[in-house]
């Protein structure tokens, strides 16, 4: 396949597959900080459409390019059709894995809109099974679009996905948001919609989310054993550390990196001596809960 090596202005770039990337804070600040230091190491993919450069690999890189100020990016230009970049923005990604599965089904969804490919011939495009293409598209088909916004966000992912997707539409928002309020795991995620589809009513699926206590003590229970081995006393410390695991997750939430900046600067003079407190009393806590920290017998 033809292509050529040239700096592009970034003002030059046509962004429009970057609908089908997820947000992706930690990797793009992993290559903000690598950039800083080293230089653009490997140039972006992109081709000629339209008149300009239409980005297919390298949308990271451009996003740091932007932060670090620099005028210009070192490409790759192939001269490939519409098809063709959709099936490169795959096959860029699948040698280091940093593709999410569900930026693979928008792909592969865009792919079979064009009307020329069923998912039989799509497979063999993208060299993958029909069963792999299958089980995309059909994650992506059965997700409600509040959650499928906080998927694009970052603020969910596709492991998260294949959890809420077990569910009717219309309740999977519901359970997304206490996924995100305790910032549950894929694991406990799972274990959550387990525990809302045995539930009897809707009234007992409406308690659950308010005050998701069992899935709590699962957790707990999955980390330290059973609660029936633990004493009186043993069983209210491990109440009140629950109780506390659960305050420091929303706490953990709302102090998020990306919404923190919402605050304006009367608003955290106001919040910041509370959370200097709870910042104080967390180091005590350590302090005193040091004796437990010992060494289990081999």
């Amino acid at each position: 396949m033809h292509s050529k090596l040239e700096e592009i202005r970034i003002e030059e770039f046509d962004l429009s597959l970057s609908s089908m990337r997820l947000m992706n804070y930690d990797r793009a600040l992993g290559i903000e900080r690598s950039m800083k230091t080293h230089g653009q190491l490997q140039p972006v993919i992109a081709r000629l459409h339209e008149g300009g450069m239409q980005l297919i690999d390298g949308f990271k890189r451009l996003y740091a390019a932007e932060a670090l100020l620099l005028d210009s990016l070192e490409c790759r230009l192939f001269e490939v059709d519409e098809c063709q970049a959709k099936v490169m923005l795959l096959s860029y990604n699948r040698t280091n894995q940093s593709m999410e599965v569900w930026e693979e089904a928008m792909i592969l969804k865009s792919l079979l809109e064009g009307g020329e490919l069923d998912q039989r011939r799509l497979a063999k495009v993208v060299g993958h099974s029909p069963s792999w293409v299958s089980r995309r598209l059909s994650l992506i088909s059965k997700v409600d679009e509040e959650v499928t916004a906080d998927i694009k966000m970052g603020v969910l992912s596709s492991r998260h996905a294949r959890a809420l997707m077990r569910l009717p539409r219309g309740n999977q928002s519901e359970v997304a948001r206490v996924i995100k309020q305790y910032g549950l795991s894929s694991r406990l995620s799972n274990r959550l919609v387990d525990i809302y589809l045995s539930e009897e009513s809707e009234e007992d699926q409406r308690r659950l989310l308010e005050n998701p206590d069992e899935l709590l003590w699962y957790q707990m229970e999955l980390r330290d054993g059973p609660s029936e081995m633990l004493s009186k006393y043993g069983k209210e410390l491990l109440s009140g550390a629950t109780q506390i695991w659960k305050s420091m997750k929303e706490i953990l939430f709302l102090l998020d990196g990306r919404r923190i900046g919402e605050l304006e600067a009367c608003e955290q003079e106001i919040i910041y001596p509370l959370i200097k407190e709870l910042y104080d009393m967390a180091r005590k806590l350590t302090d005193a809960t040091g004796q437990l920290l010992i060494k289990k017998p081999e």
